[in-house]
Order: C-alpha cells, then structure tokens, then sequence
C-alpha cells in the first residue's frame, strides 16, 4: 500500500481529530497493524479499521478506510481509545 488518498478528509482528519493524514499513512504501513475488516462501526458494512502505532505522532492510531477500486481512501482517523487499545493489544498479529 503506498497510502490512502487523503483529497476529501484530509482537512477533516487534521482540524477535527489533529492528526496529519501522513501519520494515519505511517500507521497503515505498520506490518503489526490490526486490520478489522468490515469496521465494526461502519453503518454501510464497506470501510475498514486499522489499529496501529505510528511513531511519528508517538501513539496508536484508529484510521478508518474505504477501498474503491483500485484507490484506497482515508475516510478518518483518531488517537485510539482504551477499547481500540486493549483490542490492539490482545488481537494484534
């Protein structure tokens, strides 16, 4: 994955969460990363849910995806909360 497209929430993700959408990138990338595919709050059942530390913001990150077709787009992003933390933790790969 060379990173989501970030053009439609970029902004979004950045002012809202405070979270730049290269670090969700750096996140997405990380090979220990647990991927929860559906996202098990998604209303449409058709985006993805990535749980991962990015170092550069030094925290684990909650990014939020939706693939279609060949472009994968960042939808959000957050600073994990404990529930996605101690999911992290014990579901990890």
């Amino acid at each position: 994955m060379n990173g989501c497209d970030w053009s439609y929430r970029g902004d979004y993700v950045r002012e809202r969460q405070g979270i730049e959408p290269d670090r969700g990138n750096e996140a997405m990338h990380d090979p220990g990363a647990l991927r929860i595919s559906p996202d098990p709050s998604s209303r449409s059942g058709r985006s993805d849910r990535t749980i991962s530390y990015s170092p550069a913001a030094g925290c684990l990150l909650t990014v939020i995806t939706l693939a279609d077709g060949p472009v994968t787009y960042g939808v959000n992003g957050w600073r994990s909360n404990s529930s996605d933390a101690r999911r992290y933790k014990e579901e990890a790969p």
